[in-house]
């Protein structure tokens, strides 16, 4: 788990190593290669398409469901593959998560490879015009963030965020109050078996090892993605009615 490599990296100025040139080239039409590297959830999987998604320094974008893919016409795409669950974009790759419902991931990949391959070879924007994020907003310092503040900003992102993403996945900085950080799990880290043990263990002992005014860590939701996800299952929920059972729930 990438939480045990945290302490490996000591770094003194803001990004500068650990942020290393992208390799990814972009491939000719007929050559594209889709790379597939499993990660520390078992139901996401992340893809690598020798391409840019989001490019360099424009953070991460997440997308819990169908409903909040609209700024994305390659994620309403993936949304439309039966089994999908939701759609997280970062620099150079595609996360997928699967619903529970599926249980093996040899029926998705070859629909999702088609998608990202026919998509991508297209050259149609992949983010909508005007939603394309210019930097990552929540680590962004202001001049009233405190020193505490700015200290916590910036260890996320340039030391775990990096760690992060590498495994398809994002911590999202939400707030910083009486000694608690919270901070919104993202991509492979949703849901992730072992996400408590990131966030206590890596997370939390990095961050109290360089700012000793942290005393825990928490992981919190947007009360925006509760009433997205409570309406997308109520949609789910009526698309998988039958008619013949309400036929016979009547009689």
């Amino acid at each position: 788990m990438w939480s045990q490599r945290l302490f490996q990296i000591v770094r003194k100025s803001r990004c500068l190593l650990v942020v290393s040139p992208s390799t990814s080239l972009v491939r000719p039409a007929r050559s594209m290669f889709i790379q597939v590297h499993e990660t520390p959830n078992p139901a996401t999987l992340k893809f690598i398409p020798g391409r840019m998604i989001m490019g360099k320094g424009r953070g991460t974008l997440d997308f819990g469901n169908f409903l909040s893919a609209k700024r994305s016409p390659l994620a309403m795409e993936l949304f439309r593959i039966n089994g999908v669950k939701s759609v997280f974009f970062g620099e150079d790759y595609v996360t997928i998560t699967k619903q529970n419902e599926v249980d093996d991931w040899a029926l998705l990949k070859p629909e999702i490879f088609a998608v990202l391959m026919d998509y991508l070879q297209s050259e149609k924007p992949i983010i909508s015009e005007g939603e394309m994020p210019k930097g990552p907003e929540d680590t962004e310092i202001h001049p009233e963030d405190s020193d505490t503040v700015a200290m916590i900003k910036e260890l996320l992102e340039c030391r775990i965020k990096p760690m992060v993403q590498e495994d398809g996945g994002d911590v999202i900085y939400k707030g910083f109050h009486d000694g608690v950080v919270h901070l919104k799990m993202q991509g492979s880290c949703t849901g992730c078996p072992s996400s408590s043990v990131t966030l206590q263990f890596g997370i939390k002992n990095m961050l109290q090892f360089y700012v000793p005014e942290v005393k825990d860590v928490l992981e919190v939701k947007d009360e925006a993605d509760d009433v997205l996800d409570s309406a997308f299952d109520d949609l789910m929920g009526k698309i998988r009615v039958k008619p013949n059972a309400n036929k016979r729930s009547k009689e």
